[in-house]
């Protein structure tokens, strides 16, 4: 399968079953859109063939030296020849047996707080009650959580475990003990932990940042971006905004943070579709390592993004890329999760068909102990999956989990971003369609404008190597 694109000035040619990606010529990507169309896919390298060839020859005579047609000619053979260009699919063969296969949990979200200290309007945990009570996680049951974790994640040595929320400061001291808790099993079971957590920052203090900065693997900041922004979508409960506080706080715990890991993390809405505006003001308030994610929410609300803005969407994600491209050649660049992307190795295998692995590899934990694929289905009754004292006990939903890759879901299988994305978020799927095996269309065209932004700003940095 084939996939071409121009962006930013760059002709880019994508082979999707091979993953590999060229950065071309004119003459080049016009010979490679008329080949498209009748040379097979080959399980094998193979000559060109000659009627194919000859017929896109006749198609490029009057616009191209005839010299250079042969030329280019030459050089597409050699991309075929060394497995780069017109590859076979050969990854369905690996979900067979995904149902049948012994999965092993490697990562937990303990909702240590169902509460929260801010009023965000497009909270889908409800300010933190998660379409039910308020509560915090007691020690006890985030112990049996990690036992739980330790006990079903086989022979993986590395386990992650995100504190989350509602806002997980509001339950600090618990946090502090399963930490210690995790650490005082680690060697005795030949486990590590990564702990991660994710704040809003209200409660953020010098005790807090020196605990996450010796302990917590990554940490992410929430914030919107411009202070008219941030404070319309994210005020306290009293309706105050939230910048004037927070934005110190973060500030200083980037400061002290060195080079471990955090992100500060945003979303966007219909009331500001210029949200690349927002990503370099986090750059401009100096914040290296950043993210800013569409709201995901269904179209009665006022916030939500519907298919109309996709168009001012592309432009922003087309004006952050050249932006971010500028920034990095002038020394002073940032980080932006959605345009790193791994063009060498990335992910396995199952990784890349499945995805992040919730209701099988991840799970979500609500403070009473309850099971759930991942933390956006928490409250959705019909995807209980069990509990930390007796385990995993809907095994009927776990198998669907198990069979939820790009190869069941029709809208992924002909996508050129499908290795990319891995069939995108289950949640979403289910939140507009009923089903996990679909896909969120908005979401998808976004996610492909993404991936054809990051591969492009590949190609422009590595002009400059």
């Amino acid at each position: 399968m084939i996939h071409q694109y121009k962006n930013n000035g760059y002709n880019i040619i994508m082979d999707v079953n091979s993953g590999s990606v060229h950065a071309v010529d004119d003459l080049i990507y016009d010979m490679v859109e008329l080949l498209s169309g009748e040379v097979p896919e080959m399980e094998e390298p193979e000559k060109l063939p000659e009627e194919a060839v000859n017929r896109a020859a006749a198609a490029l005579k009057d616009k191209y030296p005839e010299s250079d047609i042969k030329e280019a000619l030459e050089d597409v053979q050699e991309l075929v020849d060394r497995g780069e260009l017109f590859v076979k699919d050969t990854y369905s063969q690996y979900v067979k047996d995904f149902k049948e296969r012994k999965t092993v949990v490697k990562a937990l979200c303990l909702h240590i707080a169902h509460d929260c200290n801010l009023a965000c309007k497009y909270c889908f945990a409800e300010e933190g009650e998660y379409h039910g009570r308020r509560a915090l996680m007691s020690y006890e049951v985030g112990r049996k959580a990690l036992d739980f974790l330790i006990a079903n994640s086989g022979s993986r040595r590395n386990l992650e475990v995100d504190f989350f929320g509602g806002e997980p400061l509001m339950n600090w001291d618990v946090v502090k003990q399963l930490v210690e808790y995790g650490r005082s099993q680690e060697e005795k079971h030949n486990k590590k932990f990564r702990f991660t957590i994710t704040t809003n920052g209200v409660l953020l203090n010098d005790e807090v940042i020196e605990f996450c900065n010796r302990e917590m693997s990554n940490v992410v900041l929430s914030l919107d971006g411009r202070p008219e922004v941030n404070d319309y979508m994210r005020p306290f409960r009293n309706g105050k905004g939230s910048y004037e506080l927070i934005v110190p706080k973060f500030q200083r715990f980037v400061e002290k943070r060195g080079d471990k890991d955090y992100y500060v993390r945003g979303t966007f809405t219909r009331n500001n579709l210029d949200f690349s505006k927002d990503v370099l003001h986090f750059a401009d308030l100096g914040f290296k390592k950043m993210s800013i994610e569409p709201v995901v929410s269904l179209p009665d609300e006022p916030y939500a993004i519907r298919e109309e803005d996709l168009p001012k969407i592309m432009e922003e994600y087309d004006n952050l890329a050249k932006e971010y491209i500028k920034r990095k050649k002038e020394g002073n660049g940032f980080l932006f999760f959605h345009f790193m992307i791994d063009l060498k190795q990335g992910p396995c295998v199952a990784k890349r068909l499945s995805g992040c692995g919730s209701g099988t590899e991840y799970l979500a934990v609500t403070p009473w102990g309850d099971l759930y694929p991942c933390h956006q289905f928490v409250g959705e009754e019909g995807f209980l999956l069990g509990n930390v004292d007796e385990g995993i006990t809907n095994t009927a939903v776990r198998d669907e989990f198990k069979l939820c890759n790009v190869y069941a879901k029709d809208k992924c299988k002909d996508c050129f971003a499908r290795f990319y994305c891995s069939g995108g978020c289950a949640a979403n799927s289910y939140k507009f369609h009923g089903s996990i095996t679909d896909a969120y269309d908005i979401g998808c065209e976004m996610q492909k404008k993404r991936i054809e932004c990051a591969i492009m700003i590949k190609a422009a940095l590595a002009d400059e190597t």
